[in-house]
């Protein structure tokens, strides 16, 4: 009953869900999942930290599309299982999975550019498309973002240039 390579246990034949049931499961925990606020990276990384597991977003991912194999999905269900118990006991309060879940968090949030703002950066690009770090203090200040906002949009512009042009 033990897998001596990983040390996780896996079910015996008798014990091992049904492949309707692990579908029914991993459906049911996106669900939860994204209603307790958590990403896949979150999920990940607690289960590393708290049993000992690291998991890439990249497997939690294939776990709720069901895109693993029989056998690892069978192996995953228990601890994904264990970490939904964990994260429903505590809504509410702050715990070990919002300590946890904070960490992984260090990006900032997609900004969003109004369609306004969004052509006075491409009739900007237009005129130059390599501004100084001068230019983007100056936009980021008429159109009221970050300076950080504007270099990379101005960064990313560049690559899709690069892209359209063969």
């Amino acid at each position: 009953m033990l897998d001596n390579s990983s040390g996780a246990d896996i079910p015996s034949d008798e014990e091992a869900p049904s492949s309707d049931d692990l579908e029914q499961f991993a459906k049911q925990f996106k669900q939860r999942r994204i209603k307790l606020g958590y990403t896949q990276a979150d999920v990940g990384l607690a289960l590393g930290t708290l049993y000992g597991n690291v998991f890439s977003q990249t497997t939690i991912c294939r776990f709720e599309a069901l895109q693993l194999s029989f056998k690892n999905m069978c192996k995953l269900k228990p601890l994904v299982e264990k970490w939904l118990e964990e994260a429903d006991s505590t809504t509410g309060s702050p715990t070990n999975i919002d300590k946890i879940a904070a960490q992984g968090r260090k990006r900032k949030k997609r900004t969003s550019i109004e369609v306004t703002v969004k052509g006075a950066l491409e009739n900007n690009f237009i005129k130059q498309p390599k501004p100084t770090a001068s230019d983007i203090a100056r936009l980021s200040e008429e159109l009221q973002l970050e300076k950080e906002v504007v270099r990379v949009w101005f960064c990313n512009r560049r690559q899709k240039e690069k892209r359209m042009t063969p």
